[in-house]
């Protein structure tokens, strides 16, 4: 067998089929969710939901209880988002493909300041002894969780951050074990660049019509 195929398979050898079936599951309907959020559609919002939750219970299974709460996090801001980006008003969407201005760039960063810390007391609070992967989680906690903020509210820096979480979290998840999530967030990083280009691209359309 390939080194590539043992590298992906052998962490399922003795892993409960049931949970595999989850996993599985939640790969397909996170991948759906991203090629959602690149069309600006809103079944972004439903999909991640089903990913997000099979997610929070695997990690609580596997004792990852950063991701764990990450994936709670998202699990919560899908519902706002789903009721964000479903407002219309006199037919036209009222929120709409924009940039950050400076007063949502800090409550970014309040954002990802506040949720590592609620993370790392999450990890103090079950008696987590914490190593490196632990503190990367931490980190890829906050900026995972403001960039799910800013999708929500439809700004185009939240596929940067996606990105940037991305690239971090593929080899995090190979290090772990979690070859079939590692392989989801390799497909994430790639989507995420064309969601990013796909939103930019009609955010500057928008740009030059309206100042016509």
């Amino acid at each position: 067998m390939s080194p590539i195929f043992e590298f992906f398979l052998d962490p399922y050898k003795n892993r409960e089929f049931s949970l595999i079936v989850l996993e599985a599951i939640a790969f397909f309907f996170g991948i759906a969710s991203v090629v959602y959020a690149k069309k600006e559609n809103i079944l972004v919002y439903p999909t991640g939901l089903v990913a997000t939750v099979i997610t929070v219970y695997l990690f609580y299974i596997d004792g990852l209880f950063g991701d764990m709460m990450m994936n709670f996090y998202y699990s919560i801001m899908s519902i706002y988002g789903w009721w964000n980006w479903a407002r219309v008003k006199q037919n036209r969407k009222v929120v709409r493909i924009s940039r950050t201005n400076v007063r949502e760039k800090q409550v970014g960063v309040v954002f990802f300041l506040l949720t590592m810390m609620v993370t790392y007391g999450v990890y103090r609070l079950y008696g987590t002894e914490l190593n490196y992967t632990n503190y990367v989680d931490i980190l890829t906690s906050g900026i995972f969780f403001t960039a799910m903020w800013y999708m929500a509210n439809k700004k185009l820096e939240n596929w940067t951050l996606w990105i940037l979480a991305d690239i971090i979290t593929v080899p995090l998840y190979a290090y772990r074990g979690w070859g079939m999530l590692s392989l989801q967030y390799l497909i994430f990083t790639v989507l995420a660049i064309q969601g990013y280009l796909a939103w930019k691209k009609d955010l500057d359309s928008t740009l030059q019509t309206s100042s016509r």
